[in-house]
């Protein structure tokens, strides 16, 4: 089986051997074993699913959470001549439906689907069918409520299994403590408990933390002496700009990325970096899951992480190519408080985020009892300035909500086009419409199910294909049918969204357990603290330090982040003082000398000669028998 898994490696990928456990790990899933592998960010963890499913029958379902990171692994696999759909939230539901499909009754090998249409008919009808033959669960520490990134909708995985129960799980992350693992392993319902661990140091990767007043100049300097691409963090999506502009003012190639920024322009900025036309792109921690681009040479964290799980994560898309890259933390004097008050502000009292839910709902118009798996376009700037609110508070908040799965927060979403009639199908026919408007709504009827009932998504460019037109004059039509009241229309848009997971609840209703939303709170101080000795040690190597904390022991120092460099220099410096005394000792065994005589005699710089002769009168081993002469002490006094 090696030699057949080898064999298919270099066929479809290029690659003579396996990496550290990608051997170990896809035995086990082909053992039939549910399986954690914890590979470091870059290991190559996609090989250890795609692998296995090339060599058995059946299709392996991939759940990750990234639509960019879908559709860039169903490019690569259809690349190299292996059947790959995706299916999300940015297609419509003719497209899904054809996906879908295609999973039943045709070739595909690999599904790459969102944890949030996990819940939906439409696929759990078509799962029953599929031949499943491995659940892949890419970022699988989202499934853990004490993680540092936990998402409810991932909660939905484990229901899959009913559908393969002979299917094994491979639960995959770059980022989880010996907690998270054990929850990962019971909430995907691990028949054994099987973690895989490889090792989470990066003999390539320099770790380096700075204390400056002035971050600018430094970054400046990392830029101009450190050849090839980078990425420099930052917390805010307002520091992000600034900074960018500041780098292009220097000359710099540089561009910036944030949540904030329509997904076509995000997309397009995102790949004028990995081109290499952007040289330096200056992010939020929204960029950066599922980039794979090889020759990173340097990530800055401008502003410091909350987590070792998030800067490890981050700081890991430095050097995958396996060539020397730094990892650089920056840090100023006010940091540890501004980051301390950051933590604090994500967790507002409880009776504030109830009150924000009630406030939420109120300005989405949702009524009591009503909006249930519904979705709504949310400005959340616009309404922080109307009810006088800070935006990270309602971020903090809409998590908690989250978490409690009563509602769900996504910063900007890809959204299809949707549309409910305001008219009964009675009325609908008694008005009057021109041939070009009947057209699309015959079309529509005839493509979508319920639009009387509910909004439904629709795909404009699958109506002009049927109906002959091009996808602005359909768009000029469904315009024209929501200026006279037939429909409710929202064109396809790139917004923030809020989706209800169920119906709204009246305040008294809407329960947040104390005793989780306290321990949470531990579990994020505890998180900061790790971050804080990370960056304060000056003693112990920075990779042994993130190995130890994600339950890797066997780490060794790396010997090139800056704490083991410090510690060599100290080192040779030690040896060099040694040196230098027994050398004073030599030429003071001839006698009495002046101090410009030992100087003269000894190789090493003035200052190095006159603190290792004042270290040695402090230990009793030189005399001063004048001003400016020495000479060894008599044995017996000597210590």
């Amino acid at each position: 089986m090696r030699d057949k898994l080898l064999a298919i490696l270099k066929q479809y990928w290029g690659y003579e051997s396996f990496r550290e456990s990608q051997y170990e790990i896809i035995s086990s899933v082909l053992s039939g074993r549910d399986t954690l592998a914890l590979m470091p960010t870059g290991g190559g963890k996609s090989i250890t699913y795609q692998l296995p499913t090339l060599v058995s029958e059946g299709l392996c379902v991939v759940i990750t959470p990234l639509i960019a990171l879908m559709k860039d692994q169903v490019d690569r696999l259809r690349q190299r001549g292996i059947s790959a759909v995706a299916i999300h939230s940015g297609l419509s539901r003719r497209k899904i439906d054809i996906a879908l499909d295609n999973c039943v009754y045709g070739d595909v090998k690999f599904l790459y689907v969102a944890p949030e249409r996990l819940n939906s008919d439409i696929f759990r009808l078509r799962a029953r069918r599929m031949n499943i033959s491995l659940i892949a669960v890419d970022e699988a520490h989202c499934i853990s409520q004490w993680g540092y990134d936990f998402r409810p909708s991932y909660l939905r995985i484990a229901e899959i299994r009913r559908y393969a129960p002979d299917a094994p799980v491979l639960a995959l992350t770059a980022s989880a403590t010996e907690l998270v693992s054990k929850d990962i392993m019971r909430n995907l319902a691990f028949k054994d408990k099987n973690v895989i661990r490889t090792s989470f140091s990066r003999p390539n990767l320099s770790y380096v933390v700075r204390e400056v007043d002035d971050k600018f100049e430094h970054l400046m300097r990392i830029v101009r002496n450190v050849e090839g691409t980078g990425i420099v963090y930052v917390r805010t999506r307002e520091g992000c700009e600034q900074l960018a502009e500041l780098l292009k003012r220097e000359g710099e190639s540089a561009n910036f990325y944030h949540a904030g920024l329509p997904s076509m322009e995000r997309a397009l900025r995102q790949d004028e970096w990995r081109e290499g036309k952007t040289r330096v792109i200056v992010a939020t921690n929204a960029f950066g899951m599922g980039i794979d681009k090889a020759d990173v040479r340097f990530v800055v964290h401008y502003t410091m992480s909350d987590s070792m799980e998030s800067y490890y994560q981050e700081a890991g898309r430095a050097g995958r190519d396996g060539k020397r890259s730094y990892a650089m933390l920056m840090v100023a004097p006010n940091d540890y408080k501004i980051l301390s008050r950051r933590v604090e502000g994500n967790f507002p009292p409880i009776e504030q985020i109830k009150s924000i839910y009630e406030k939420i709902c109120a300005y989405l118009m949702i009524a009591i009892g009503d909006g249930a798996a519904r979705s709504y376009v949310f400005n959340i700037q616009d309404f922080c300035y109307r009810e006088k609110l800070f935006v990270q508070t309602v971020v903090s908040a809409l998590d908690l909500l989250e978490r409690n799965e009563y509602m769900s927060y996504v910063d900007v979403a890809d959204n299809p086009a949707r549309v409910i009639f305001k008219v009964s199908r009675d009325d609908l026919y008694k008005y009057t419409m021109s041939d070009t408007v009947e057209r699309v709504v015959r079309t529509m009827l005839r493509m979508y199910n319920g639009l009387f009932t509910e909004f439904r998504a629709i795909d404009e460019e699958v109506i002009a294909a049927a109906t002959d037109m091009s996808r602005e004059q359909v768009h000029q039509v469904l315009r024209e049918l929501w200026r006279s009241q037939i429909i409710r229309y929202v064109p396809a848009n790139s917004s923030p969204m809020i989706y209800m997971n169920e119906e709204r609840l009246p305040l008294s209703s809407l329960y947040i357990s104390p005793k989780s939303y306290g321990y949470r709170k531990e579990q994020m101080i505890s998180r900061f603290e790790a971050m804080v000795g990370y960056a304060e040690n000056t003693t112990e190597c920075r990779s042994v330090i993130l190995s130890n904390y994600f339950g890797d022991s066997s780490a060794e120092p790396c010997g090139h982040c800056d704490v083991c460099l410090a510690n060599k220099r100290n080192a040779k410096s030690e040896d060099s003082a040694e040196a230098v005394e027994k050398r004073i000792v030599e030429s003071l065994n001839e006698g009495e000398l002046p101090l410009r005589e030992i100087a003269r005699r000894v190789a090493a710089k003035p200052q190095t000669i006159t603190d290792a002769l004042y270290r040695m009168l402090d230990r009793g081993e030189v005399v001063l028998r004048e001003p400016d002469i020495f000479m060894l002490a008599p044995t017996e006094g000597r210590k």
